[in-house]
């Protein structure tokens, strides 16, 4: 499909910087199969679940994945800025540095008193780094030097400070390894979630390690020359039970964000029964995808031309969505990371 098809204008003064206080304040927009919208709150959510469904969380922890320090070099030393992107082994990961145009094989770095060597270097800035501890002690000094992976368009207003290393976390974090949030899950509340106990709905968890693909804007003309970059994910045998139980019983499985659902989606067979999953997945998914287990989705408002948004237009129509997100501009709605939210309600 042409990718200016998923192109709209959004006021600057819309991209929320903060998110919503208290989280589960947040304005939701409910979206209707037949293109009906409903403006509501997430404390509403409950409204739209009943006794029998689950809802699928993704419990990832956000990791402070920004690192400033030093390349060293013969010349004399250069400021240098890496973003963890994915961990490679005890060790090592692979980054994106900034500048990266002089950084070579071999380079060694220093983030304050954490050493490194560059391994190698790839295009984009893209680059292999080591570290000189591993394991536990690497996870204590990047807690320690790094900062939340604020993505740029908040980043670009303002600096990440202690609020974030809160706010930019979900209540239910528990598995530490992304570099962005993910966000539908930051609206939740212990309010929020035993009130959606109360209705009779089952909490249940997977984990997809949310890399810096999912966000990236797609640079190709064609959604069919686009490529996700891999992310970790797994749903494991009793979940996937529960799931599966869930579903044959007549009740449905809402989606906690597009992570939560490419999740579930990679481990769906094509007969919608759920299996363990415990791997990579690179599934991008595109209007005309036919989805296999996933029956609701709950979302943020995501980029033009980007890849979340083509995912929300496979789940509801291109054109519902279309009319969705110029309703939510034209009421005010806060957008992306921080922003509101939206309950995407399918026919069954």
């Amino acid at each position: 499909m042409d990718v200016s098809l998923f192109d709209f204008d959004l006021p600057e003064a819309q991209i929320a910087l903060r998110p919503a206080s208290p989280r589960d304040a947040a304005r939701l927009i409910v979206v209707a199969a037949d293109g009906r919208i409903a403006h509501r709150n997430m404390r509403d959510l409950p409204d739209y679940l009943r006794a029998g469904d689950a809802f699928l969380v993704n419990d990832t922890r956000v990791i402070p994945a920004r690192l400033h320090g030093t390349r060293l070099r013969p010349a004399g030393p250069a400021k240098i800025e890496i973003l963890l992107h994915r961990r490679l082994s005890d060790d090592r990961y692979s980054v994106l540095a900034r500048p990266a145009r002089k950084l070579a094989a071999g380079d060694d770095l220093l983030f304050g008193e954490l050493k490194a060597q560059v391994v190698s270097r790839g295009d984009n800035g893209e680059a292999e780094i080591r570290f000189a501890l591993g394991g536990e002690a690497l996870d204590a000094a990047i807690a320690a030097l790094g900062e939340m992976p604020l993505p740029p368009y908040i980043a670009g207003k303002r600096k990440a400070d202690a609020r974030d290393a809160s706010d930019y976390q979900t209540v239910f974090a528990r598995e530490q390894g992304s570099v962005a949030a993910p966000t539908a899950g930051l609206h939740f509340t212990p309010e929020l979630l035993a009130a959606l106990q109360g209705k009779g709905a089952a909490r249940e968890a997977v984990t997809l390690h949310v890399g810096l693909g999912t966000f990236l804007p797609v640079t190709a003309g064609d959604t069919s020359q686009h490529r996700m970059h891999p992310e970790h994910a797994a749903l494991d045998a009793a979940t996937a039970a529960r799931l599966n139980a869930v579903h044959g019983a007549g009740g449905r499985i809402a989606a906690i964000g597009t992570t939560s659902l490419r999740t579930l989606e990679s481990a769906a067979g094509r007969d919608g029964v759920i299996h363990p999953f415990d791997g990579d997945t690179d599934i991008f998914i595109t209007p005309g995808y036919r989805f296999r287990a996933a029956d609701l989705l709950l979302t943020n408002f995501h980029l033009p031309r980007s890849t979340l948004f083509m995912l929300v237009s496979a789940f509801m129509g291109l054109e519902v969505m279309r009319c969705a997100y110029a309703q939510a501009i034209a009421q005010g709605y806060r957008f992306y990371s921080y922003g509101d939210a939206c309950l995407l309600m399918p026919a069954s």
